[in-house]
């Protein structure tokens, strides 16, 4: 590649960017995962469309893998803890013993219907089974879910895809058929047991460093956070563990923890995170070849595909939600969310790349089934959320900025207080904040001032507050708890 090749690149990618990120505004308002018009620009892209011919299984492989690794780590990031805590075990049990299930139930529609044999269909079953964050919240990310909803949603479609990529890539290489049953269930404890031991470690030491040093330039955290969460991919990744296990739990622990600049490193992941997806959905949209699409890749992705909405998946759900108190109707709707969108084709480039025999019909029959149930399920996500009672009015948390102040052991704390906030109509005096932090000043209405403890708190005030480093999440703690409650919060009254 030369400079001329460069700048051809860059252009031709420069507009498919900015046509990409267009379309997320146009998607959303339509209700329909932005995924969908990456996947229709890479069609349009290539060999059957403009004709750039891409089909580097390899090179695609690669970039899926890579792409995956940043949309992991922006959704570890931008996970809420308290959110997910609660739900871990549920969507834990429906990321182990529930992708289980449905790679059995799938690769036994795929043997007995399909005809194909039993290697190739447990291969396809594994591919299509994980679910996928970025499809389901592209969607909803307008919609106000309750939290039990979306933290089993998180949970599961961060933690899916570790056991399930050790078992494709087992598969495509010959190792269950050299090795057996036992050697693959041994491999996938070791490599999610190692791979989250690092990502523990290295979240945490990313944590506790971060808060630690006060780096030159407020740009440089959202840098540095980023990096910690692929050293734990590429760390696990080198001693043969999970990396995708390492990078979401790595990821989980740096999001939750007080770091300085938070809100502002949860903005550029997001846009990293963004950018992964147009670029993962494109290539994969220029992978793709309706050329090469028979009748029968059509027909088998649709069986297959109903083989898992309207079977495996509720079943799934039903029996993982047998431990857990979760009603009818959540369980109808948590079934129906499972959407399909990048995982499973990245999944279906490594038996592509490893040229397992079949895998190009695989492939194309993977393709089909994310594309058009995708579109299925997505559609009705929103009346179904609230036909299911998963809707809640809660008001939003306030999102808490910090930024170190060097020469003394504090941070400044940057607060917006959102619409429906119970922080509004409180006075300053009334927030009750510890003891070495204080609001120092209120911008509203591009005017600021130094308010007063009579003052009220308004609806998009932005309250600059100092706080000692000793009572920071304290002062973090109570300001959450007024925004949830209001100013009777802590006595014992909702109020």
């Amino acid at each position: 590649m030369d400079v001329h090749d460069l700048d051809t690149y860059l252009l031709v990618g420069a507009g498919v960017l900015i046509l990409a990120v267009l379309a997320v505004r146009l998607s959303v308002s339509i209700g329909l995962p932005s995924l969908l018009v990456y996947l229709a620009l890479g069609l349009l892209l290539g060999s059957s469309g403009l004709g750039i011919d891409f089909a580097d299984a390899d090179l695609a492989h690669a970039l899926g893998f890579g792409g995956l690794v940043l949309i992991l780590a922006e959704g570890g990031l931008t996970t809420k803890w308290q959110h997910v805590r609660p739900n871990l075990g549920y969507g834990l049990l429906l990321a182990t013993l529930g992708s289980a299930i449905t790679v059995l139930v799938v690769a036994a529609g795929a043997h007995y219907l399909l005809d194909l044999d039993w290697e190739l269909a447990v291969l396809l079953a594994a591919v299509l089974t994980p679910t996928d964050a970025a499809a389901v919240f592209s969607v909803l990310r307008t919609v106000p879910l309750k939290s039990s909803v979306t933290g089993t949603l998180e949970a599961e479609s961060g933690l899916n895809d570790a056991p399930i990529v050790v078992l494709v890539v087992a598969i495509s290489a010959g190792e269950v058929a050299d090795k057996g049953v036992g050697y693959l269930a041994a491999l996938v404890i070791f490599e999610l047991l190692v791979g989250a031991a690092f990502g523990v470690a290295i979240g945490w030491f990313g944590g506790w460093l971060l808060r630690r040093v006060a780096l030159p330039a407020s740009g440089l955290y959202p840098l540095v956070v980023i990096a910690f969460t692929i050293l734990a991919y590429g760390s696990a990744a080198a001693v043969h563990a999970s990396g995708f296990a390492a990078v979401y739990i790595a990821a989980l622990i740096l999001g939750n923890a007080e770091l300085p600049h938070r809100v502002a490193t949860r903005s550029f992941v997001e846009g990293i995170g963004w950018l992964a997806q147009i670029g993962l959905f494109v290539m994969l949209g220029l992978l793709a070849s309706p050329d090469e699409l028979e009748w029968r890749n059509v027909w088998h992705g649709l069986l297959i595909g109903a083989i898992l909405t309207f079977v495996a998946r509720p079943l799934t759900v039903m029996v993982c939600a047998v431990w857990f108190r979760r009603s009818a109707r959540e369980q109808l709707f948590v079934g129906w969310a499972g959407l399909r969108g990048a995982v499973p084709i990245v999944l279906a480039t490594i038996p592509l790349s490893a040229g397992v025999d079949g895998s190009r019909d695989l492939f194309n029959t993977v393709f089909v089934a994310v594309v058009i149930y995708t579109l299925l399920q997505a559609a009705p996500l929103a009346r179904l959320a609230a036909a299911c009672g998963v809707l809640t009015d809660a008001a939003r948390d306030v999102e808490v900025e910090a930024a170190p102040l060097e020469r003394v052991s504090a941070d400044l704390l940057q607060i917006r207080v959102p619409s429906g906030s119970r922080l509004a109509g409180v006075e300053v005096g009334e927030l009750r904040l510890p003891v070495g932090a204080s609001v120092t000043l209120v911008v509203r209405d591009e005017t600021t001032f130094v308010p007063h403890r009579t003052d009220r708190i308004a609806v998009n005030d932005d309250l600059l507050i100092v706080a000692e480093r000793s009572v920071r999440e304290q002062a973090e703690s109570r300001l959450r708890d007024v925004g949830r409650h209001g100013r009777l919060a802590g006595w014992g009254v909702d109020g």
